[in-house]
């Protein structure tokens, strides 16, 4: 069974998908943009700082889906410039310290609304102590 993940922390679908889909303990988060969502623009600055603004957004979703970024366990990075690869590695880099998530990272012709980068994720919800009691029991 599958379930829309929405909030208004992060910036509205620009068409016809979900900002995130949970199902099975998977999180599969829509690739965010580094639109700022309260006012519907791109972040102000370079490279890092729109990074930084789509991993909050990734953030904001995973959070409404009560999970943190450590629970990425995949992401792809869009970027219409490789050039930009270095920068935003280091901003990425704030957002993964320990255990990192796999990742891929390509360079695109164009992205939505001529985004310079575009990150998607999938998160794993955590099992806790008692995961394995409550199915002995159900």
């Amino acid at each position: 069974m599958k379930k829309v993940v929405n909030t208004p922390q992060a910036p509205a679908a620009i068409g016809p998908y979900s900002q995130a889909i949970s199902g099975n303990g998977f999180v599969f988060v829509s690739g965010q943009l580094p639109l700022d969502p309260a006012t519907g623009e791109f972040a102000e600055g370079g490279i890092k700082e729109l990074t930084r603004q789509s991993l909050e957004n990734i953030r904001a979703i995973l959070e409404e889906a009560q999970l943190k970024m450590e629970d990425v366990v995949k992401t792809t990075v869009f970027l219409t410039d490789m050039a930009d690869f270095p920068e935003m590695n280091i901003a990425y880099a704030e957002y993964f310290q320990d255990a990192p998530p796999a990742r891929s990272a390509v360079q695109v012709c164009a992205l939505p609304k001529k985004a310079r980068i575009e990150i998607e994720a999938i998160a794993v919800k955590p099992k806790n102590k008692y995961s394995t009691y409550r199915r002995m029991i159900d």
